[in-house]
This record gives structure tokens, C-alpha cells and sequence, in this order.
């Protein structure tokens, strides 16, 4: 029985005399960037991913928040250090996180309802949770 590469089979293996030997180190590399499932391992982290629930502040809460915040608004002369703590929502799920900013308060625009650091940081002022500093510890 004859079969397609009856021909060929038992010559010897072609080795080039041009190029030399690729190493199976070399040869295994080449196909390394080969990935079946692409983002099959971004989209696990990102699930893994923590997010925190924005907590809504109680009424006593939102009240002492907006002492402080009238409190700075009338101290601004006297620059006190502060640490403003705020949620951030995450672009990509539902959810967030919380950062605190600490640092001297340039102003507070609550037309636009912006708080501004003298760091450059601007924090809107519905996402601040907590302002804390020296300057209420009398």
C-alpha cells in the first residue's frame, strides 16, 4: 500500500547550513506572547478588585459636617492642615473607595460645590465624609 509521503519519509532531517540551530529555549520563547483566552487574566483581577458602598452620612453626620465646613470657610485666613476624607466611584464597577487628602484648604466653592486643596486636589463637596484637624479639637 502506498501512502502520500512514502517518498520522503526516511530521508535524513534537513539541517541548514545557512542558519544556524534555533536552541528549544529560543524556539519554545517564539510562541510565549501566544495567549488562547486574551484579558482572561485582566478580567479575574478586575473582578477580585475590591470596591467599598458609598455609606450615606446620617443627619447628625451631614450636620457636623457642614459646621466644619462653615467653620473653615471662616478660618480660611488662618490656613489650618487638614484631612478631608472622601469616596471616590470606581470608573469600571459599581462601588468605590474612600481617600483621605491631608493638607491646607485653598478655598471652598459651594457654588460649584468644590472644596480645593492648596495641593492642586479639588474634592467635591456631596463626597466628603469626614474633615478632621487641629484646627476642631478646641
Amino acid at each position: 500500500m502506498k501512502t502520500t509521503y512514502d517518498d520522503i519519509i526516511d530521508l535524513p532531517h534537513h539541517v541548514s547550513k545557512v542558519h544556524p540551530q534555533m536552541s528549544m529555549y529560543n524556539r519554545t520563547a517564539q510562541f510565549a506572547p501566544f495567549a488562547a483566552l486574551t484579558g482572561h487574566e485582566d478580567a479575574i483581577r478586575e473582578t477580585a478588585r475590591q470596591t467599598d458602598e458609598d455609606k450615606e452620612l446620617s443627619e447628625s453626620e451631614a450636620e457636623i459636617l457642614n459646621r466644619k465646613l462653615t467653620y473653615l470657610i471662616l478660618k480660611k485666613e488662618e490656613k489650618p492642615t487638614v484631612s478631608v476624607t472622601y469616596f471616590v466611584e470606581d470608573g469600571r464597577k459599581s462601588g468605590g473607595n474612600y481617600r483621605t487628602a491631608t493638607g491646607i484648604i485653598k478655598r471652598i466653592d459651594t457654588d460649584k460645590g468644590i472644596l480645593e486643596m492648596a495641593a492642586g486636589l479639588s474634592i467635591p463637596i456631596g463626597s466628603i465624609k469626614d474633615i478632621d484637624g487641629e484646627c476642631f479639637e478646641d
